[in-house]
């Protein structure tokens, strides 16, 4: 990969920044559905969090462990901020634990077992997961968009739109990534017959060198790769062509949500707070990463930057605008159970998602709803 981001470790062979999680997309579910049956039943809390009587930020909750869906990269810069700016400890908590992910365990799987109170992830692993038995449940999502998105180039074969893909080789990942492109061909309309599926690994090279037309991307990764690379970046983004679902969700398990609800309370707020400073500084949010809390990665600061101005365009819309950060709307609830079951998980929006938290958090703090700048697109 021609990325400067990351010194890789061992386990990612050369893969960039978001590599793994596409690579396991859906199939890291292979690893959380087989690791929650057998770890179900554990009377373990996630540390030594405790339940409290308010959510005021007075009260002890002690440490709270939060598994992370990805390495410390910009992805989690709300929760840098709320670290750095001491919205956990203002929240109640002694500290709080940020578990990078990247590794075999899964965020469904660390939730299952007691080892974190709190898993950040996507519906697109956790759904499945719920319909083979996983009691989870989705509390808020600091995406509103998916972040895949099939990346070509102007100077090639530029694919703008999804009747531009008639015809054309498109190369994806096996494991989760192929599945959600066949989820997308399905939401629109087009079937395998419709296009040349190569299977191709993370590297870009390929795409740059004319082998194939598209490349499975993430919005926040590829294009910017390619555009360091001298080439013009056409994004097709899978959200807002047929198929829209939530990602970097909030997730817990029933348990939790039963009998921790005050502790969850005061997280979100400090999250909300932590995520309202990271979007308004993504320069501030690139620093937190690359000197702190990836230090060890040696991430590029000015790649972190890029790609935390793009993020933003997942986070924000008109509807956080209206409604505040990680809540979802009816519609958006719809869209994303529509595209699950075009990607082969048939589930009810109840038995996925529970917002009441996030509900009243806002109920009875508006002054948290923040009217952001939004990206154009």
């Amino acid at each position: 990969m021609r990325s400067t981001m990351v010194n890789p470790e061992p386990f990612t062979h050369g893969m960039s920044r978001r590599q793994i999680l596409r690579a396991g997309g859906l199939g890291a579910l292979a690893i959380g559905a087989v690791g929650f049956l057998a770890a179900c039943g554990s009377d373990s809390d996630g540390g030594t969090a405790t339940s409290s009587d308010s959510a005021t930020g007075t009260a002890d909750l002690g440490e709270l462990t939060v598994k992370l869906s990805w390495i410390k990269n910009i992805e989690f810069a709300g929760e840098y901020f709320a670290d750095t700016n001491g919205y956990y400890t203002d929240a109640g908590f002694s500290s709080v634990n940020l578990i990078a992910g990247g590794d075999q365990t899964s965020a469904e799987d660390a939730l299952i077992s007691g080892q974190v109170l709190i898993g950040l992830s996507s519906v697109s692993i956790t759904a499945p997961a719920i319909a083979k038995g996983a009691p989870l449940k989705v509390i808020g999502s600091t995406y509103q968009k998916n972040p895949f998105c099939l990346l070509s180039l102007e100077e090639k074969t530029p694919i703008k739109t999804v009747e531009d893909l008639k015809g054309k080789k498109i190369g994806v990942q096996s494991g989760g990534n192929l599945s959600i492109f066949e989820g997308f061909l399905t939401a629109v309309g087009l079937t395998k017959d419709d296009v040349t599926i190569v299977t191709t690994l993370y590297d870009i090279a390929p795409l740059e060198e004319g082998k194939y037309d598209a490349h499975m991307s993430y919005i926040t990764n590829e294009p910017i790769l390619a555009k360091s690379d001298g080439f013009t970046p056409v994004v097709l983004g899978l959200a807002d062509n047929g198929l829209p679902f939530v990602a970097e969700t909030f997730t817990v398990t029933d348990e939790t949500l039963e009998s921790k609800r005050d502790l969850l309370k005061a997280f979100l707020i400090a999250e909300i707070k932590g995520w309202t400073d990271a979007v308004k500084d993504p320069a501030k949010s690139a620093e937190l990463a690359v000197t702190n809390y990836g230090k060890d990665l040696k991430l590029d600061a000015e790649e972190q930057t890029a790609e935390a101005t793009a993020q933003n365009g997942l986070i924000l819309t008109d509807d956080v605008n209206e409604n505040g950060l990680f809540t979802m709307t009816d519609a958006l609830i719809d869209e994303n159970i529509a595209s699950l079951k075009a990607m082969g998980t048939d589930i009810s929006a109840d038995d996925l998602f529970d917002l009441s938290i996030l509900e009243e958090i806002y109920k009875e703090n508006p002054d948290l709803i923040t009217t952001f700048t939004i990206p154009s697109a």
